[in-house]
């Protein structure tokens, strides 16, 4: 019997889907094999040891102490692309909400309630509300992975002009792009020409700032930034002067924090890119798939901590994460051949200083043999799941 913890709200069309004469879900369980969570911050936690893997409901996992759980043997998840539609549709109304001053026009006319004759003064004022078209304009899209690819495929049917940037454009990920989309090799390319600017990227120490003063100087005047990823991706005070020097027209984020707040020509939304229910739900449907299928057999996809690595066994899986050392994996083996036994299938994959072995074992895997893999130098947890 498997526990799941949740701690925040997770859509039942998620939670339903584990078997429940396999597991139980619940908010308190004690002693998690497995824990799902949206924005509850984990940093604080203690772990048991029990706790196998955790599953975020949405792409970043800034709440979740991801070295911490590679440390502990506990693989962390996330759902890249289960909210992609949300986060599409929501950077289309942002590139409109930079272009034609719709929020001010709509409280400039709502601030006209009873006064007299409100439809004459309302043609009267419009013009100050006036913005170009997006058609014929050039966007850049910097990330072009389930999100970024799709705001640039939608803004390509919008007319635009589409120029994208992303050093890790999977296969998957190009091919779905379309045709007209121009994908530049150096970041400076989509500061230089573009009238639009949508950042799509994790973030990270290294992406931290991604867009600052220099960059901006780079940019055409009269720029207008979007920035529905992640608040730190981009400096708030080099924008905010950038908006008081002109630089910078227009600045949309969906990230507050209090030096953008209030401020003229810049239009702060309370995190809304995910908030669909449609997206709640198959993120929730991804994370279960996820534990389940890292639980039941053992196979790891979508993992921000360690590398993805799934395999059919004939026979016993004993499931290794092991630090990404030389010799390790030969250790392993030799045990197995040390206690009489034949290895039909391995799959070993790494992903920086962690790695993953599943040793597929016809025959009797006894305590013995599982002591002596965890006794090896480097290896961190040992799991056997039996067909």
């Amino acid at each position: 019997m498997y526990n799941i913890q949740t701690l925040n709200k997770i859509a039942a069309c998620g939670t339903d889907i584990f078997d429940k004469s396999i597991y139980t879900v619940s908010d308190a369980p004690e002693n998690p094999d497995a824990i799902m969570v949206r924005s509850a911050k984990m940093h604080d936690m203690t772990f048991g040891d029990n706790l196998l893997c955790i599953a975020r409901a949405g792409a970043g996992v800034n709440n979740i102490p991801v070295d911490k759980c590679a440390e502990e043997g506990i693989c962390v998840f996330n759902t890249p692309g289960a909210n992609s539609n949300a986060v599409k549709e929501l950077a289309i109304c942002a590139l409109l909400l930079a272009s034609r001053k719709i929020v001010e026009a709509a409280a400039w006319a709502a601030s006209l309630k009873g006064t007299p004759d409100a439809p004459k003064t309302v043609e009267g004022g419009k013009a100050k509300f006036a913005g170009p078209e997006l058609r014929g304009k050039t966007l850049g899209v910097i990330g072009l992975g389930a999100i970024g690819g799709k705001i640039a495929n939608a803004a390509i049917k919008l007319g635009m002009k589409v120029i994208g940037y992303d050093p890790y454009l999977s296969l998957d990920a190009a091919i779905n792009l379309d045709s007209h989309i121009q994908v530049v090799k150096e970041l400076d390319d989509i500061y230089k020409n573009s009238d639009y600017i949508t950042i799509h990227m994790p973030y990270t120490p290294a992406t931290k700032n991604t867009i600052d003063a220099a960059q901006i100087a780079m940019m055409k005047d009269g720029v207008r930034i979007i920035n529905l990823a992640r608040g730190e991706l981009i400096n708030s005070e080099a924008i905010v002067k950038a908006i008081a020097d002109g630089k910078v027209a227009k600045y949309v984020t969906d990230f507050a924090d209090d030096i953008v707040l209030g401020v003229e020509n810049v239009i702060v939304l309370p995190h809304l890119g995910a908030s669909t229910p449609e997206s709640e739900d198959n993120c929730a449907v991804m994370a279960a798939h996820e534990i389940i299928d890292y639980l039941e057999n053992g196979n790891i996809k979508n993992s921000v901590n360690l590398p993805n690595a799934s395999m059919n066994a004939v026979g016993t899986k004993v499931c290794v994460i092991h630090k990404n050392i030389p010799t390790l994996i030969a250790a392993m083996t030799t045990a197995v051949g040390n206690a009489g036994l034949n290895i039909e299938n391995m799959v070993n994959a790494s992903k920086k200083d962690y790695a993953y072995t599943m040793i597929d074992i016809v025959g009797d895997v006894n305590d013995a043999l599982v002591d002596a893999i965890k006794a090896t130098d480097g290896v961190i947890r040992v799991r056997v799941i039996k067909k």
